[in-house]
C-alpha cells in the first residue's frame, strides 16, 4: 500500500510584481492540479511550507520550513498569491511547497 500524502504539491513561481518593481512580501503559487478561479476557492486560508535543507544542523536537523498561508486567487489560471512569515528568498523560485489541507473548511 502506498503512502497517503497529507498535502497538495505547489511550485512557486515568483514574487508579485509589475513590469519594474517587485513585493518579495507576496508569493505566487502553482497548485498541482488547479487550473481555475473556482478551483483555487477551496485553497484560500490553507497553510503553505517551503521545506528547504541548511548546511548548518539546528537541534539535530538540517531541515528548514518557512510557513505561510493562502491568501487569495491571482488571475483566472489557478495561480494563488501567498503570505509568508519571513519573504521566501530568490533561490525559491521554481521549488516545490505543500499546501497543507487544513484549516480545513468542510
Amino acid at each position: 500500500m502506498g503512502s497517503t500524502r497529507l498535502y497538495s504539491k505547489g511550485r512557486v513561481l515568483g514574487h508579485k510584481r509589475a513590469k519594474r518593481n517587485s513585493s518579495p512580501n507576496t508569493s505566487l503559487i502553482q497548485i498541482e492540479g488547479v487550473a481555475t478561479k473556482e478551483d483555487a476557492q477551496f485553497y484560500l486560508g490553507k497553510r503553505v511550507a517551503y521545506v528547504y535543507k541548511a548546511s548548518r544542523e539546528i537541534q539535530g536537523s538540517k531541515i528548514r520550513v518557512i510557513w505561510g498561508r493562502v491568501t487569495r486567487p491571482h488571475g483566472n489560471s489557478g495561480v494563488v498569491k501567498s503570505k509568508f512569515s519571513s519573504n521566501l528568498p530568490p533561490r525559491a523560485f521554481g521549488a516545490t511547497v505543500r499546501i497543507m489541507l487544513y484549516p480545513s473548511t468542510i
